[in-house]
């Protein structure tokens, strides 16, 4: 009898995975065919991301991106609760994890204690922003070459969110730098 109900537990729990699945083996958004290098130079803002506890209380966020002989040196700002508190800075170096596409790079932090692979999803040039998110998507952002999207652009930005499989009703839209 208690080999039955272990036997039935686990065809429970069986089928509940099952059941699940589609939702959670939804394919991850890939990134862009290709992307040109030299677009990824100079700064961008930080329009809109999925919370996460580095940016926390961050306002008027932007990453500095400039070649290295490894690739580029990322230096990431904001401002501590206000666009004109007090800044946090730090610095990354970014390789090309994927020089096909060059769409996928590997980014480290703090001396290379962290890592992490970031993919472009999208980028539309003429609108100045693009899509970046980490390689699990649990992290995304919307960056722009201007402190803030027009309307328009910032519409098709985040329709272009909902369509890559992330819920726009969960982005922060922190306040953008003064001037």
């Amino acid at each position: 009898m208690h080999c039955n109900m272990i036997q039935r537990l686990a065809l429970a729990v069986l089928s509940a995975c099952l059941l699940l699945a589609p939702a959670a083996g939804r394919a991850a958004p890939q990134p862009v065919e290709r992307l040109e290098l030299t677009k990824m130079m100079g700064r961008w803002y930080e329009i809109a991301r999925l919370p996460n506890s580095i940016p926390r209380g961050c306002q008027a966020g932007a990453s500095d991106w400039t070649r290295s002989a490894e690739g580029f040196t990322v230096v990431q700002s904001c401002h501590k609760g206000a666009p004109d508190g007090p800044i946090s800075l730090w610095k990354a170096k970014a390789r090309v994890a994927d020089p096909v596409s060059n769409a996928k790079f590997k980014m480290t932090f703090f001396g290379g204690l962290v890592s992490q692979e970031y993919w472009v999803l999208d980028r539309r040039d003429a609108e100045g922003w693009l899509i970046l998110a980490t390689h699990d998507g649990k992290y995304l952002w919307l960056m722009s070459q201007r402190p803030v999207l027009p309307a328009s652009a910032r519409a098709q930005a985040v329709g272009r969110i909902r369509q890559l499989g992330f819920d726009p009703a969960r982005l922060e839209f922190p306040l953008p730098a003064h001037g």
